[in-house]
């Protein structure tokens, strides 16, 4: 009987087979085919827009809404002659400039956290300044720093510079009080407080300002190219509406989509290698 019962007991406590092979992990095919999955939708729209490009349109209006194998074409014949390299390399020099001039928001943030008296002075400041939209400052830089980089790069710092310096506050004054009251009592020095407690605890909330800000930025550095740079994709689609080249016009607006699509690709992926402890970071 005790042999009976010991072995009902470890065939209840040996998972099935099936439960086995649903745990595995999926194969390469099934990776490869659920990702797939994810494009149905975006190809069934594509091709409804060939085919009402090609058999709804007239020949005049298909110049304004051409089909996606023309566009296709016309990415092609961009991309040979250099011309969407160039502004592509162009549009990602400064904002890459800008967000280097922006981290400037991640001390500033952490003193405004830290110390009242620094928020006191800066907090007005700020409030009075977020609100006004970086395209606002287009007239006054352009007039400031005439038409090229540094007018381009000042309007998307000011995209990107407060949304990270707003996600750096709300990150340290988020953390667990009893955590600096502990290293406190340790003795630890105020410096090694600032770098070790409220730094890397705030660092998730930080990332999320970079990620939204990188996002920010590259719209406004878009809307600053169109009307004061003479290089960049935004200068390179208003150059195309000019011409009545509305191809050129949708590559560079995929262009524009598919660059911030990777952009948030890699900072979630830093995310994810750099705060795995982090559960803002999504999986």
């Amino acid at each position: 009987m005790v042999q009976q019962a010991s072995r009902k007991t470890v065939r209840a406590a040996t998972p099935p087979k099936e439960a086995l092979a649903a745990r595995k992990p999926p194969g390469m095919v099934a990776q490869i085919a659920r990702r797939l999955r994810r494009l149905i939708l975006l190809v069934l729209l594509l091709g409804v827009w060939e085919y009402v490009s090609r058999v709804v349109l007239s020949d005049t209006t298909r110049t304004l809404l051409p089909p996606p194998s023309a566009v296709a074409k016309a990415a092609l014949e961009l991309i040979r002659s250099g011309e969407l390299w160039q502004n592509l390399h162009d549009s990602v020099r400064r904002e890459l400039m800008a967000f280097a001039w922006a981290t400037v928001a991640i001390p500033i943030g952490i003193a405004m956290s830290w110390w009242p008296w620094v928020e006191e002075q800066l907090d007005p400041v700020f409030e009075i300044l977020r609100p006004v939209p970086p395209l606002a400052w287009i007239p006054l830089s352009i007039l400031w720093f005439g038409i090229g980089d540094t007018q381009n790069v000042f309007i998307i710092f000011l995209a990107i510079f407060f949304p990270i310096l707003l996600n750096t506050i709300t990150g340290v004054k988020g953390i667990e009080p009893n955590l600096i009251r502990a290293a406190r009592c340790l003795g630890a020095p105020e410096w090694k407080i600032l770098w070790r407690i409220a730094l890397m605890a705030a660092l998730p909330q930080i990332m999320t300002g970079i990620r939204i800000g990188l996002g920010v930025g590259w719209m406004a550095l878009v809307a600053a190219e169109l009307v004061g740079a003479i290089s960049g994709l935004g200068f390179m689609i208003n150059d195309a509406r000019t011409v009545l080249r509305t191809d050129y016009v949708i590559v560079g607006m995929a262009t524009i989509g598919l660059v911030g699509f990777v952009m948030d690709r890699v900072i979630r992926v830093a995310m994810r290698r750099w705060l795995p402890w982090s559960r803002s970071v999504g999986r």
